[in-house]
């Protein structure tokens, strides 16, 4: 994943319609409704450290992991504004390095599919799996393969904020990739500076996403429509998998 500097100063204002609070209840439901304790948890691609901080606050013994200094130093921003003391590491998804062993990882709102190599997927998967213990569960989402095509696409999408202006544009390329451009115009008095950031995003299918965790020591054990708890529906947009490492 890239460092995403401008993008991560108007990530949290971009992603306020994502409740943190009821994902992080969410999650600790789900997992307890196939009988496993979260334990010591690792928030993989935390991001500003939004989850992070709503599973700290749930009793959860959670740390992060991105891949983005910039995304971090918000994270312990968020962290202290909360007065929770949450490790914060500097690492790449498909480079993780612990220093001990995880019983829950937990990677959302689409991480995966920043990874546009599959080999780097296995490899973050590998990871996971290395430093996982036994009976251990990796609860990820990942944008659908109909979302890239029918909703991401070749379309454009503009946030109109008070501390930014935000044109967000997607190209649609081959194994459903979408190439996305972002233009930040920042109000300075009555004029606007612009930056501009640019990644990409893969969607990757259930079969793909099945075998990379089977051959990295994880079966799946559910599959679910995003926030549901049902499987997911045929124009389901987010995934959600539970993989146990066996």
């Amino acid at each position: 994943m890239d460092s995403y500097g401008i993008f991560a100063d108007f990530y949290d204002a971009l992603t306020l319609n994502v409740d943190y609070k009821a994902r992080a209840e969410y999650i600790i439901k789900t997992l307890k409704s196939i009988g496993h304790n979260m334990g010591l948890t690792l928030d993989l691609a935390c991001g500003t450290g939004k989850l992070s901080v709503e599973l700290k606050k749930s009793g959860v013994d959670v740390y992060g992991a991105d891949a983005s200094a910039d995304m971090l130093s918000f994270a312990r921003e968020n962290a202290a504004e909360n007065n929770l003391d949450i490790l914060f590491l500097c690492q790449k998804m498909q480079e993780l390095d612990l220093y001990g062993t995880v019983d829950t990882c937990v990677c959302t709102l689409d991480s995966i599919n920043h990874l546009t190599n599959p080999g780097d997927v296995k490899k973050a998967f590998e990871r996971v799996s290395l430093f996982m213990n036994k009976g251990g569960c990796f609860f990820f989402d990942v944008n659908t393969v109909y979302k890239h095509r029918e909703i991401l696409g070749n379309n454009t999408f503009v946030y109109d904020l008070d501390e930014v202006y935000c044109v967000w544009e997607n190209s649609l390329k081959e194994n459903n990739v979408v190439d996305i451009e972002i233009n930040f115009f920042v109000p300075e008095g009555n004029l606007y500076e612009r930056f501009e950031e640019s990644f990409s995003e893969r969607a990757y299918t259930d079969s793909e996403i099945t075998t990379m965790l089977e051959n990295s020591g994880f079966k799946v054990v559910k599959r679910l429509g995003d926030m549901s708890d049902e499987a997911p529906k045929e124009n389901e947009q987010r995934v959600i998998y539970i993989a146990e490492k066996i």
